[in-house]
């Protein structure tokens, strides 16, 4: 559950500063970047997969330039949460693909403890001629960023907050508590100084409400660096933990009963000049006739995409009613319970609500790649403008699902249930090729099979060891 919201820089259009302002077109200045780093450390060239997990290559930096690219395999999208490739897709043993870095997410990690700096460069996988590979997750975000900006000149700015767990812990925590804050000593402050140091531009750390469950927010920045900090800062916290001898996790249920974990991404849109495309006083939730469209293209297309946003078997212990989670799709007012959130604004001292005003969506977990959770919401988002949908109704106040919210459209009960929404939907599965679309239904069959056998605690403890 999400008791942080952002304030009115949550949507400035301005670039971020930090590692994400490299300037991709000037040589000198990728060279500069470059020189900054020490010949005998590595950059790692990522990747994260339909498991969200983060994997690739390394090699000394000394030999890493503007040109560099590195061999992958098509069927490493295969892999699994459970770690295997699974049967049933539809590469094998051949086939080459090149992983090439995009120079402008080059980020230095200092050392952490023991572990040696590293300087982490995510890739847009291509083919060994160049073309991009059409199951790429990055490239599926990078596509949908590019769209919308090409038929209706949308920019969106975007920041994820991450909940996630401290395991191990036995000591007495109240929920918001300085107490809860000073149990984990000074993780908090190392985590928040290392990703100040990488340029990620962290926020707020907080306890949340659940047992040893704690927050983390980033200041926002545009798409797909804002997906790219995401990983970041999964891999980071994770590393300050593994620095410390603590555990942590970032599964969205830790043990049967207990509240859920999330992952929610605020996202604004904005004009070229970067004045909001958003905000509207005369309308209902004060959002534009285009920004109701483009929510309805989201609730409308939600139910089908919850593969995407909640990808786990025990996401769906978590995507439950009165969970302060969501179960039904719509839009809301400063709602928790809602899939998508109109987000309240700090007036305060006569701030400016407009700029300020953007989205939350509140039904993403750990098991969503950042790329294919922000680019499908971003893509149902687009299929609600491209279809002239009318703007979403604005609902305020708590659900009434045994009256006038009984007719609010589901999500998914199941990984069962959210695959054969996805395969069933013509719309939802054209966003990706159709060899992505088969390795992802083969994956998630396989890891239902392999848990279905299993009690919720099991399948708990899986995740917990896997996110």
């Amino acid at each position: 559950m999400t008791t942080t919201d952002h304030d009115d820089h949550s949507t400035d259009p301005a670039p971020p500063t930090g590692a994400f302002s490299v300037i991709l077109d000037a040589d000198e200045a990728v060279e500069a970047r470059l020189a900054e780093i020490p010949g005998d450390e590595l950059v790692f060239v990522a990747t994260s997969d339909i498991a969200a997990v983060t994997k690739g290559r390394a090699m000394r930096a000394a030999d890493f330039s503007p040109r560099t690219s590195i061999g992958w395999v098509p069927a490493n999208l295969g892999i699994g949460s459970l770690g295997h490739i699974v049967e049933g897709i539809p590469f094998g043993s051949s086939g080459d693909l090149r992983m090439r870095p995009d120079l402008s997410s080059l980020t230095r990690v200092p050392a952490i403890g023991d572990a040696p700096a590293v300087t982490i460069a995510f890739a847009d996988i291509v083919e060994t001629d160049g073309r991009p590979w059409t199951a790429d997750p990055r490239g599926f975000l990078r596509r949908t960023i590019d769209d919308l900006e090409r038929e209706f000149g949308i920019h969106v700015n975007a920041a994820f907050e991450h909940e996630f767990t401290a395991l191990g812990e036995d000591a007495a925590t109240h929920p918001f508590s300085l107490r809860a804050h000073r149990a984990l000593g000074g993780l908090g402050a190392e985590a928040m100084d290392v990703l100040d140091r990488m340029g990620a531009e962290p926020e707020c750390w907080l306890p949340e409400y659940g047992r040893h469950q704690y927050e983390l927010t980033v200041r926002p920045a545009p798409a797909l660096h804002a997906a790219d900090r995401a990983i970041l800062v999964r891999d980071t916290v994770r590393a300050v933990f593994d620095a410390n001898g603590r555990r942590v996790t970032f599964s969205p249920v830790v043990e049967p009963g207990a509240g859920g974990t999330g992952v929610h991404v605020h996202f604004g849109l904005h004009a070229a000049d970067g004045s909001t495309l958003v905000y509207d006083a005369s309308r209902p939730g004060r959002i534009s006739e285009l920004a109701g469209r483009f929510a309805a293209g989201i609730v409308r297309h939600s139910p089908a995409m919850a593969l995407l946003f909640a990808p786990l078997v025990i996401s769906y212990d978590r995507l439950a009613p009165h969970n302060w989670s969501t179960a039904r799709a719509f839009l809301g007012l400063q709602n928790r319970e809602a899939l998508l959130r109109i987000t309240p604004t700090n007036e305060l001292d006569g701030r400016d609500p407009a700029p300020q005003l953007h989205f939350e969506f509140r039904g993403g977990d750990i098991g969503a790649n950042p790329w294919l959770l922000l680019g499908s919401v971003l893509r149902a988002g687009l299929e609600g403008l491209r279809a002239g949908l009318e703007p979403a109704e604005v609902i305020e106040g708590e659900l009434d699902l045994e009256g006038r919210h009984r007719d609010l459209a589901a999500l998914p009960a199941s990984l069962d249930d959210a695959i054969d929404r996805f395969e069933g939907d013509e719309t939802v599965r054209s966003w990706f090729s159709p060899e992505f679309a088969q390795t992802l239904i083969a994956i998630k069959r396989d890891e239902s099979a392999r848990l279905r056998g299993s009690s919720v605690a099991e399948q708990c403890r899986a995740y917990a060891d896997i996110y």
